[in-house]
Protein backbone atom coordinates (compact mmCIF):
# COMPACT_ATOMS: atom_id res chain seq x y z
CA UNK A 1 0.00 0.00 0.00
CA UNK A 2 1.36 3.44 -0.97
CA UNK A 3 2.39 5.81 1.79
CA UNK A 4 -0.24 8.49 2.31
CA UNK A 5 0.75 12.13 2.13
CA UNK A 6 -0.62 15.17 3.92
CA UNK A 7 -0.02 18.77 2.86
CA UNK A 8 -0.15 21.23 5.78
CA UNK A 9 0.06 25.01 5.43
CA UNK A 10 -1.71 27.16 8.01
CA UNK A 11 -1.76 30.76 9.16
CA UNK A 12 -3.69 29.91 12.31
CA UNK A 13 -1.48 27.29 13.91
CA UNK A 14 -3.88 26.32 16.68
CA UNK A 15 -3.54 22.56 17.29
CA UNK A 16 -1.48 21.99 14.16
CA UNK A 17 1.59 20.51 15.85
CA UNK A 18 -0.38 17.79 17.61
CA UNK A 19 -2.38 17.12 14.45
CA UNK A 20 0.77 16.78 12.34
CA UNK A 21 2.45 14.56 14.93
CA UNK A 22 -0.57 12.27 14.96
CA UNK A 23 -0.57 12.06 11.16
CA UNK A 24 3.13 11.19 11.16
CA UNK A 25 2.51 8.47 13.76
CA UNK A 26 -0.19 7.07 11.47
CA UNK A 27 2.37 6.75 8.67
CA UNK A 28 1.65 9.92 6.71
CA UNK A 29 4.40 11.83 4.98
CA UNK A 30 3.91 15.47 5.96
CA UNK A 31 4.57 18.16 3.34
CA UNK A 32 4.64 21.76 4.45
CA UNK A 33 5.57 25.33 3.54
CA UNK A 34 7.19 28.43 5.02
CA UNK A 35 6.39 29.21 8.64
CA UNK A 36 4.36 26.04 9.14
CA UNK A 37 7.30 23.90 8.01
CA UNK A 38 9.66 25.74 10.39
CA UNK A 39 7.31 25.23 13.31
CA UNK A 40 6.81 21.52 12.62
CA UNK A 41 10.57 20.96 12.26
CA UNK A 42 11.16 22.80 15.53
CA UNK A 43 8.63 20.54 17.25
CA UNK A 44 10.27 17.39 15.89
CA UNK A 45 7.70 16.47 13.25
CA UNK A 46 9.27 14.80 10.18
CA UNK A 47 8.41 17.19 7.35
CA UNK A 48 9.15 17.52 3.62
CA UNK A 49 9.47 21.02 2.15
CA UNK A 50 7.15 21.96 -0.68
CA UNK A 51 10.15 22.74 -2.91
CA UNK A 52 11.36 19.14 -2.51
CA UNK A 53 8.02 18.00 -3.89
CA UNK A 54 7.72 20.48 -6.77
CA UNK A 55 11.42 20.71 -7.62
CA UNK A 56 10.93 24.45 -7.77
CA UNK A 57 11.85 27.06 -5.15
CA UNK A 58 9.32 29.20 -3.31
CA UNK A 59 9.50 32.52 -5.14
CA UNK A 60 8.20 36.09 -5.08
CA UNK A 61 8.30 36.36 -1.27
CA UNK A 62 6.29 33.16 -0.98
CA UNK A 63 3.53 34.31 -3.33
CA UNK A 64 4.22 31.29 -5.53
CA UNK A 65 5.00 27.98 -3.86
CA UNK A 66 2.03 25.60 -4.07
CA UNK A 67 0.68 26.76 -7.46
CA UNK A 68 2.30 23.84 -9.24
CA UNK A 69 1.12 20.77 -11.23
CA UNK A 70 2.80 18.39 -8.78
CA UNK A 71 0.58 19.79 -6.04
CA UNK A 72 -2.69 20.18 -7.90
CA UNK A 73 -2.37 16.95 -9.88
CA UNK A 74 -1.83 15.18 -6.57
CA UNK A 75 -5.02 16.75 -5.29
CA UNK A 76 -7.27 16.62 -8.36
CA UNK A 77 -6.48 13.24 -9.94
CA UNK A 78 -9.45 10.88 -10.05
CA UNK A 79 -8.08 7.68 -8.66
CA UNK A 80 -10.60 5.31 -10.18
CA UNK A 81 -10.11 6.80 -13.65
CA UNK A 82 -7.62 4.68 -15.62
CA UNK A 83 -6.54 7.62 -17.77
CA UNK A 84 -5.81 9.78 -14.71
CA UNK A 85 -3.96 6.95 -13.02
CA UNK A 86 -1.90 6.37 -16.17
CA UNK A 87 -0.98 10.02 -16.49
CA UNK A 88 0.07 10.21 -12.85
CA UNK A 89 2.29 7.17 -13.33
CA UNK A 90 3.79 8.34 -16.63
CA UNK A 91 4.62 11.78 -15.18
CA UNK A 92 5.88 10.27 -11.90
CA UNK A 93 3.39 12.30 -9.91
CA UNK A 94 2.25 11.33 -6.41
CA UNK A 95 -1.12 11.64 -4.77
CA UNK A 96 -1.88 13.96 -1.86
CA UNK A 97 -4.45 12.37 0.42
CA UNK A 98 -5.07 15.01 3.05
CA UNK A 99 -4.89 18.80 3.07
CA UNK A 100 -4.89 20.95 6.21
CA UNK A 101 -4.93 24.59 5.17
CA UNK A 102 -6.27 27.82 6.57
CA UNK A 103 -5.89 31.17 4.95
CA UNK A 104 -3.95 34.41 5.35
CA UNK A 105 -5.65 36.53 8.04
CA UNK A 106 -7.34 39.00 5.72
CA UNK A 107 -10.21 39.69 8.12
CA UNK A 108 -7.92 40.33 11.08
CA UNK A 109 -5.74 42.56 8.90
CA UNK A 110 -8.49 44.88 7.69
CA UNK A 111 -9.97 45.01 11.21
CA UNK A 112 -6.92 47.01 12.33
CA UNK A 113 -7.84 50.72 12.42
CA UNK A 114 -4.55 51.85 10.87
CA UNK A 115 -4.23 49.16 8.20
CA UNK A 116 -2.67 50.30 4.93
CA UNK A 117 -4.18 49.28 1.60
CA UNK A 118 -1.00 47.46 0.49
CA UNK A 119 -0.93 45.42 3.69
CA UNK A 120 -4.54 44.36 3.13
CA UNK A 121 -3.82 43.31 -0.45
CA UNK A 122 -0.76 41.32 0.65
CA UNK A 123 -3.00 39.34 3.00
CA UNK A 124 -5.22 38.05 0.19
CA UNK A 125 -4.42 34.35 0.00
CA UNK A 126 -4.16 32.76 -3.45
CA UNK A 127 -2.44 29.39 -3.05
CA UNK A 128 -4.45 28.45 0.05
CA UNK A 129 -7.90 28.78 -1.52
CA UNK A 130 -6.62 27.03 -4.64
CA UNK A 131 -5.47 24.00 -2.65
CA UNK A 132 -8.65 23.97 -0.58
CA UNK A 133 -10.86 24.12 -3.64
CA UNK A 134 -8.89 21.41 -5.46
CA UNK A 135 -9.03 19.08 -2.48
CA UNK A 136 -12.68 19.83 -1.77
CA UNK A 137 -13.65 19.22 -5.39
CA UNK A 138 -11.93 15.83 -5.23
CA UNK A 139 -13.36 14.91 -1.81
CA UNK A 140 -14.19 11.44 -3.10
CA UNK A 141 -10.51 10.71 -2.53
CA UNK A 142 -9.05 13.61 -0.55
CA UNK A 143 -9.72 14.72 3.03
CA UNK A 144 -9.59 18.50 3.41
CA UNK A 145 -9.53 20.37 6.73
CA UNK A 146 -9.71 24.13 7.12
CA UNK A 147 -10.91 24.38 10.72
CA UNK A 148 -8.85 23.21 13.70
CA UNK A 149 -12.09 22.13 15.36
CA UNK A 150 -12.28 19.29 12.82
CA UNK A 151 -8.82 17.83 13.54
CA UNK A 152 -10.10 15.43 16.26
CA UNK A 153 -12.87 13.96 14.07
CA UNK A 154 -10.43 13.34 11.21
CA UNK A 155 -7.87 11.70 13.49
CA UNK A 156 -10.50 9.55 15.16
CA UNK A 157 -11.57 8.06 11.83
CA UNK A 158 -8.00 7.64 10.58
CA UNK A 159 -7.03 5.78 13.73
CA UNK A 160 -10.14 3.60 13.64
CA UNK A 161 -10.34 2.82 9.91
CA UNK A 162 -7.12 3.95 8.27
CA UNK A 163 -9.14 6.47 6.28
CA UNK A 164 -11.96 8.97 6.63
CA UNK A 165 -15.48 8.16 5.52
CA UNK A 166 -16.95 9.66 2.36
CA UNK A 167 -19.68 11.21 4.51
CA UNK A 168 -17.12 13.12 6.57
CA UNK A 169 -15.19 14.15 3.48
CA UNK A 170 -18.38 15.55 1.94
CA UNK A 171 -19.09 17.53 5.10
CA UNK A 172 -15.57 18.92 5.20
CA UNK A 173 -15.68 19.81 1.49
CA UNK A 174 -18.92 21.73 1.95
CA UNK A 175 -17.32 23.58 4.86
CA UNK A 176 -14.36 24.50 2.65
CA UNK A 177 -16.53 26.09 -0.01
CA UNK A 178 -18.51 27.99 2.63
CA UNK A 179 -15.20 29.20 4.01
CA UNK A 180 -13.67 30.30 0.72
CA UNK A 181 -16.93 31.93 -0.34
CA UNK A 182 -16.98 33.96 2.87
CA UNK A 183 -13.32 34.84 2.44
CA UNK A 184 -13.87 36.12 -1.09
CA UNK A 185 -17.03 37.99 -0.06
CA UNK A 186 -15.03 39.89 2.55
CA UNK A 187 -12.34 40.77 0.01
CA UNK A 188 -14.92 41.89 -2.53
CA UNK A 189 -16.64 44.10 0.04
CA UNK A 190 -13.34 45.64 1.16
CA UNK A 191 -12.20 46.43 -2.38
CA UNK A 192 -15.59 47.85 -3.34
CA UNK A 193 -15.45 50.25 -0.39
CA UNK A 194 -11.80 51.13 -1.00
CA UNK A 195 -12.38 52.03 -4.61
CA UNK A 196 -15.49 54.07 -3.87
CA UNK A 197 -17.53 51.51 -5.76
CA UNK A 198 -21.25 51.10 -5.97
CA UNK A 199 -23.21 51.04 -2.73
CA UNK A 200 -25.58 48.54 -4.31
CA UNK A 201 -23.42 46.54 -6.78
CA UNK A 202 -24.56 44.15 -9.50
CA UNK A 203 -23.95 41.20 -7.16
CA UNK A 204 -24.67 41.52 -3.45
CA UNK A 205 -22.56 38.96 -1.62
CA UNK A 206 -22.57 38.98 2.17
CA UNK A 207 -21.19 36.64 4.76
CA UNK A 208 -21.94 36.11 8.43
CA UNK A 209 -20.47 33.96 11.20
CA UNK A 210 -22.69 31.94 13.51
CA UNK A 211 -22.67 33.12 17.11
CA UNK A 212 -25.03 30.52 18.50
CA UNK A 213 -27.86 28.16 17.81
CA UNK A 214 -31.15 29.46 19.21
CA UNK A 215 -33.76 27.32 20.91
CA UNK A 216 -36.24 28.36 18.22
CA UNK A 217 -37.28 31.31 16.08
CA UNK A 218 -40.30 33.56 16.50
CA UNK A 219 -42.30 30.45 17.41
CA UNK A 220 -41.27 27.07 18.87
CA UNK A 221 -41.79 25.23 15.56
CA UNK A 222 -39.23 27.42 13.73
CA UNK A 223 -35.50 26.59 13.77
CA UNK A 224 -33.18 29.58 14.19
CA UNK A 225 -29.60 30.73 14.75
CA UNK A 226 -27.85 34.03 15.48
CA UNK A 227 -25.13 35.29 13.10
CA UNK A 228 -22.85 38.31 13.05
CA UNK A 229 -20.95 40.23 10.40
CA UNK A 230 -17.24 39.39 10.40
CA UNK A 231 -16.34 43.00 11.22
CA UNK A 232 -19.35 43.90 13.35
CA UNK A 233 -18.99 47.30 15.00
CA UNK A 234 -18.69 47.59 18.76
CA UNK A 235 -21.76 48.79 20.58
CA UNK A 236 -24.00 46.35 18.73
CA UNK A 237 -26.04 43.37 19.87
CA UNK A 238 -23.67 40.99 18.08
CA UNK A 239 -20.67 42.25 20.07
CA UNK A 240 -22.46 42.64 23.41
CA UNK A 241 -21.20 40.75 26.45
CA UNK A 242 -23.91 38.90 28.36
CA UNK A 243 -23.19 39.30 32.05
CA UNK A 244 -26.14 37.41 33.49
CA UNK A 245 -29.34 35.57 32.73
CA UNK A 246 -30.84 33.00 30.42
CA UNK A 247 -29.74 32.45 26.85
CA UNK A 248 -31.08 35.05 24.46
CA UNK A 249 -33.98 34.01 22.25
CA UNK A 250 -34.74 35.03 18.66
CA UNK A 251 -37.37 37.52 19.82
CA UNK A 252 -35.09 38.83 22.58
CA UNK A 253 -32.39 39.65 20.04
CA UNK A 254 -34.81 41.37 17.67
CA UNK A 255 -36.33 43.46 20.45
CA UNK A 256 -32.96 44.31 21.98
CA UNK A 257 -31.69 45.50 18.61
CA UNK A 258 -34.82 47.64 18.14
CA UNK A 259 -34.28 49.25 21.56
CA UNK A 260 -30.62 49.90 20.77
CA UNK A 261 -31.42 51.60 17.46
CA UNK A 262 -33.75 54.04 19.23
CA UNK A 263 -31.42 54.87 22.12
CA UNK A 264 -28.69 55.66 19.57
CA UNK A 265 -30.79 58.66 18.49
CA UNK A 266 -30.04 60.50 21.74
CA UNK A 267 -26.92 62.11 23.15
CA UNK A 268 -28.58 62.97 26.48
CA UNK A 269 -29.09 60.31 29.18
CA UNK A 270 -31.84 58.20 27.63
CA UNK A 271 -33.79 55.01 28.24
CA UNK A 272 -35.95 53.10 25.77
CA UNK A 273 -38.41 50.34 26.62
CA UNK A 274 -39.48 48.04 23.78
CA UNK A 275 -42.16 45.40 23.33
CA UNK A 276 -42.53 43.45 20.09
CA UNK A 277 -40.14 45.70 18.13
CA UNK A 278 -42.01 48.92 19.04
CA UNK A 279 -41.12 51.45 21.74
CA UNK A 280 -43.60 51.51 24.59
CA UNK A 281 -41.72 54.15 26.56
CA UNK A 282 -38.86 56.55 25.85
CA UNK A 283 -37.44 59.09 28.26
CA UNK A 284 -34.52 61.50 28.41
CA UNK A 285 -33.37 63.20 31.60
CA UNK A 286 -30.60 64.79 33.60
CA UNK A 287 -29.52 61.32 34.73
CA UNK A 288 -30.12 57.74 33.67
CA UNK A 289 -32.29 57.32 36.77
CA UNK A 290 -34.51 60.21 35.64
CA UNK A 291 -34.61 58.89 32.07
CA UNK A 292 -35.68 55.40 33.21
CA UNK A 293 -38.37 56.82 35.49
CA UNK A 294 -39.85 58.67 32.51
CA UNK A 295 -39.64 55.63 30.22
CA UNK A 296 -41.43 53.57 32.86
CA UNK A 297 -44.12 56.17 33.51
CA UNK A 298 -44.75 56.47 29.77
CA UNK A 299 -46.48 53.08 29.82
CA UNK A 300 -46.20 51.15 33.11
CA UNK A 301 -48.31 48.31 31.69
CA UNK A 302 -46.50 47.56 28.45
CA UNK A 303 -42.99 47.80 29.89
CA UNK A 304 -43.69 44.69 31.98
CA UNK A 305 -41.79 41.81 30.38
CA UNK A 306 -40.07 44.21 27.99
CA UNK A 307 -36.56 45.13 26.95
CA UNK A 308 -34.85 48.23 28.35
CA UNK A 309 -31.90 49.96 26.68
CA UNK A 310 -29.90 52.78 28.29
CA UNK A 311 -27.13 54.92 26.85
CA UNK A 312 -25.39 55.50 30.17
CA UNK A 313 -23.95 53.19 32.85
CA UNK A 314 -26.68 51.65 35.00
CA UNK A 315 -26.07 52.70 38.60
CA UNK A 316 -27.37 51.19 41.81
CA UNK A 317 -30.20 53.68 42.21
CA UNK A 318 -31.52 52.91 38.72
CA UNK A 319 -31.03 49.18 39.22
CA UNK A 320 -33.35 49.28 42.26
CA UNK A 321 -36.11 50.71 40.07
CA UNK A 322 -35.44 48.22 37.28
CA UNK A 323 -35.64 45.39 39.79
CA UNK A 324 -39.16 46.33 40.84
CA UNK A 325 -40.72 44.80 37.71
CA UNK A 326 -40.16 41.81 35.45
CA UNK A 327 -37.89 42.67 32.52
CA UNK A 328 -36.49 40.32 29.91
CA UNK A 329 -33.31 42.28 29.11
CA UNK A 330 -31.43 45.35 30.25
CA UNK A 331 -28.73 46.56 27.88
CA UNK A 332 -26.37 49.43 28.60
CA UNK A 333 -22.80 50.58 28.01
CA UNK A 334 -21.97 49.11 31.43
CA UNK A 335 -23.28 48.39 34.93
CA UNK A 336 -21.85 49.49 38.25
CA UNK A 337 -20.90 46.75 40.69
CA UNK A 338 -23.80 47.77 42.91
CA UNK A 339 -26.19 47.59 39.96
CA UNK A 340 -24.99 44.11 39.01
CA UNK A 341 -25.42 42.88 42.58
CA UNK A 342 -28.99 44.17 42.65
CA UNK A 343 -30.03 43.00 39.19
CA UNK A 344 -28.48 39.54 39.54
CA UNK A 345 -30.91 38.83 42.35
CA UNK A 346 -33.26 37.82 39.56
CA UNK A 347 -31.97 34.62 37.99
CA UNK A 348 -33.35 34.97 34.49
CA UNK A 349 -32.95 38.65 33.59
CA UNK A 350 -30.45 39.07 30.76
CA UNK A 351 -27.87 41.80 31.31
CA UNK A 352 -25.95 42.91 28.21
CA UNK A 353 -22.87 45.12 28.38
CA UNK A 354 -22.44 46.98 25.08
CA UNK A 355 -19.46 49.25 25.66
CA UNK A 356 -19.60 52.61 23.90
CA UNK A 357 -22.83 53.06 21.96
CA UNK A 358 -22.32 55.06 18.74
CA UNK A 359 -24.85 57.75 17.93
CA UNK A 360 -27.07 57.22 14.92
CA UNK A 361 -25.23 57.97 11.71
CA UNK A 362 -22.04 56.34 12.93
CA UNK A 363 -21.22 52.98 11.35
CA UNK A 364 -24.05 53.16 8.75
CA UNK A 365 -25.09 49.80 7.40
CA UNK A 366 -27.32 48.22 4.82
CA UNK A 367 -30.65 46.86 5.98
CA UNK A 368 -31.40 43.49 4.42
CA UNK A 369 -34.87 41.95 4.32
CA UNK A 370 -35.56 38.55 2.83
CA UNK A 371 -38.40 38.02 0.40
CA UNK A 372 -39.41 34.83 -1.34
CA UNK A 373 -36.55 34.05 -3.69
CA UNK A 374 -34.51 37.17 -2.98
CA UNK A 375 -33.48 40.10 -0.83
CA UNK A 376 -34.40 43.73 -0.43
CA UNK A 377 -31.39 45.89 0.44
CA UNK A 378 -31.47 49.52 1.49
CA UNK A 379 -29.37 52.03 3.37
CA UNK A 380 -30.18 52.32 7.07
CA UNK A 381 -32.38 55.30 7.97
CA UNK A 382 -29.85 57.59 9.66
CA UNK A 383 -31.36 60.89 8.53
CA UNK A 384 -31.39 63.59 11.19
CA UNK A 385 -33.48 66.78 11.21
CA UNK A 386 -32.29 70.07 12.68
CA UNK A 387 -34.57 72.94 13.72
CA UNK A 388 -33.38 75.05 10.77
CA UNK A 389 -34.67 72.40 8.33
CA UNK A 390 -38.22 72.52 9.67
CA UNK A 391 -40.85 74.55 7.84
CA UNK A 392 -43.57 76.18 9.90
CA UNK A 393 -46.78 76.00 7.85
CA UNK A 394 -49.31 77.37 10.36
CA UNK A 395 -50.03 80.87 11.60
CA UNK A 396 -48.48 80.00 14.93
CA UNK A 397 -44.91 78.75 15.15
CA UNK A 398 -44.05 76.25 17.90
CA UNK A 399 -42.65 77.64 21.12
CA UNK A 400 -39.09 76.75 22.10
CA UNK A 401 -40.34 74.02 24.42
CA UNK A 402 -42.79 72.65 21.84
CA UNK A 403 -39.98 72.54 19.27
CA UNK A 404 -37.80 70.57 21.68
CA UNK A 405 -40.59 68.05 22.28
CA UNK A 406 -41.43 67.84 18.57
CA UNK A 407 -37.85 66.89 17.70
CA UNK A 408 -37.85 64.33 20.51
CA UNK A 409 -41.10 62.77 19.27
CA UNK A 410 -39.77 62.80 15.68
CA UNK A 411 -36.71 60.77 16.69
CA UNK A 412 -38.97 58.18 18.29
CA UNK A 413 -41.65 57.92 15.59
CA UNK A 414 -38.94 57.03 13.10
CA UNK A 415 -38.59 53.67 14.89
CA UNK A 416 -42.29 52.88 15.28
CA UNK A 417 -43.92 50.50 12.79
CA UNK A 418 -45.98 52.39 10.19
CA UNK A 419 -48.53 53.83 10.24
CA UNK A 420 -47.06 55.50 13.30
CA UNK A 421 -47.97 58.30 15.70
CA UNK A 422 -46.13 59.33 18.87
CA UNK A 423 -47.18 61.82 21.53
CA UNK A 424 -44.62 63.44 23.80
CA UNK A 425 -44.24 65.97 26.58
CA UNK A 426 -41.70 66.65 29.32
CA UNK A 427 -39.01 64.65 27.46
CA UNK A 428 -40.98 61.41 27.45
CA UNK A 429 -43.40 59.58 25.23
CA UNK A 430 -46.94 59.46 26.55
CA UNK A 431 -48.64 57.63 23.70
CA UNK A 432 -47.55 55.42 20.80
CA UNK A 433 -49.77 54.23 17.96
CA UNK A 434 -48.02 51.59 15.84
CA UNK A 435 -48.59 49.49 12.77
CA UNK A 436 -52.09 50.61 11.88
CA UNK A 437 -53.73 50.41 8.48
CA UNK A 438 -54.70 54.10 8.61
CA UNK A 439 -53.12 57.10 10.26
CA UNK A 440 -56.11 58.30 12.21
CA UNK A 441 -56.34 54.82 13.75
CA UNK A 442 -52.74 55.09 14.94
CA UNK A 443 -53.53 58.55 16.38
CA UNK A 444 -56.56 57.21 18.26
CA UNK A 445 -54.43 54.51 19.90
CA UNK A 446 -51.74 57.00 20.95
CA UNK A 447 -54.26 59.51 22.28
CA UNK A 448 -56.21 56.88 24.17
CA UNK A 449 -52.99 55.66 25.78
CA UNK A 450 -52.01 59.21 26.77
CA UNK A 451 -55.39 60.05 28.31
CA UNK A 452 -55.36 63.41 30.10
CA UNK A 453 -51.61 63.71 29.52
CA UNK A 454 -52.38 64.51 25.87
CA UNK A 455 -53.40 68.04 26.86
CA UNK A 456 -50.47 70.27 26.07
CA UNK A 457 -48.52 67.45 24.38
CA UNK A 458 -47.04 67.33 20.88
CA UNK A 459 -47.67 64.80 18.11
CA UNK A 460 -45.31 63.30 15.53
CA UNK A 461 -46.41 61.38 12.43
CA UNK A 462 -44.02 59.25 10.39
CA UNK A 463 -45.75 60.21 7.11
CA UNK A 464 -48.08 62.93 5.84
CA UNK A 465 -51.75 63.28 6.76
CA UNK A 466 -53.91 62.24 3.79
CA UNK A 467 -56.66 64.49 5.16
CA UNK A 468 -57.43 66.72 8.13
CA UNK A 469 -59.05 64.09 10.38
CA UNK A 470 -55.90 63.39 12.42
CA UNK A 471 -55.51 67.11 13.19
CA UNK A 472 -59.12 67.29 14.32
CA UNK A 473 -58.58 64.30 16.60
CA UNK A 474 -55.41 65.88 18.00
CA UNK A 475 -57.21 69.15 18.69
CA UNK A 476 -59.96 67.40 20.66
CA UNK A 477 -57.26 65.75 22.80
CA UNK A 478 -55.62 69.10 23.56
CA UNK A 479 -52.44 68.59 21.52
CA UNK A 480 -50.71 71.91 20.84
CA UNK A 481 -48.10 71.15 18.16
CA UNK A 482 -47.57 68.66 15.33
CA UNK A 483 -44.57 67.53 13.30
CA UNK A 484 -45.12 65.65 10.05
CA UNK A 485 -43.47 65.31 6.61
CA UNK A 486 -46.09 67.17 4.59
CA UNK A 487 -46.47 66.50 0.88
CA UNK A 488 -50.11 65.44 0.73
CA UNK A 489 -52.40 66.88 -1.91
CA UNK A 490 -54.61 67.75 1.09
CA UNK A 491 -51.94 69.52 3.13
CA UNK A 492 -54.02 72.70 3.08
CA UNK A 493 -56.89 70.86 4.75
CA UNK A 494 -54.61 69.85 7.63
CA UNK A 495 -53.04 73.30 7.86
CA UNK A 496 -56.47 74.95 7.95
CA UNK A 497 -57.63 72.62 10.74
CA UNK A 498 -54.47 73.31 12.73
CA UNK A 499 -54.93 77.08 12.37
CA UNK A 500 -58.58 76.85 13.45
CA UNK A 501 -57.49 75.16 16.68
CA UNK A 502 -54.37 77.19 17.32
CA UNK A 503 -52.07 74.21 16.75
CA UNK A 504 -48.52 74.88 15.56
CA UNK A 505 -47.50 72.55 12.75
CA UNK A 506 -44.13 72.04 11.11
CA UNK A 507 -43.18 70.02 8.04
CA UNK A 508 -39.95 68.03 7.82
CA UNK A 509 -40.08 67.30 4.09
CA UNK A 510 -39.04 63.68 4.76
CA UNK A 511 -40.92 60.63 5.94
CA UNK A 512 -39.85 57.67 8.09
CA UNK A 513 -41.82 54.62 6.95
CA UNK A 514 -40.89 51.48 8.88
CA UNK A 515 -42.52 48.23 7.81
Amino acid sequence: MAVKRALISVSDKTGIVDFAKSLAELGFEVISTGGTKSLLEKEGVPVIGISDVTGFPEILDGRVKTLHPKVHAGLLSVRDDAEHVGQMKDLELEYIDLVAVNLYPFQQTIAKPDVEYDEAIENIDIGGPSMLRSAAKNHKFVTVVTDAADYPAVLEQLKANGDTTLELRKQLAAKVFRHTAAYDALIGDYLTKQTGGEQLPERYTITFEKIQELRYGENPHQAAAFYKKPLAASGSITTAEQLHGKELSYNNINDANAALQIVREFDEPSVVAVKHMNPCGVGIGESIFDAYRKAYEADPTSIFGGIVAANRVIDGETAKLLNEIFLEIVLAPDFSEEALTILKQKKNIRLLRLGDIPLVGKNPQHVVTSVEGGLLVQESDTLQITPSELKTVTDRAPTEEELKQLLFAWKVVKHVKSNAITLARDNMTIGVGAGQMNRVGAARIAIEQAGDKAKGAVLASDAFFPMGDTVELAAKAGITAIIQPGGSIKDEESIKAANEHGIAMVFTGVRHFKH
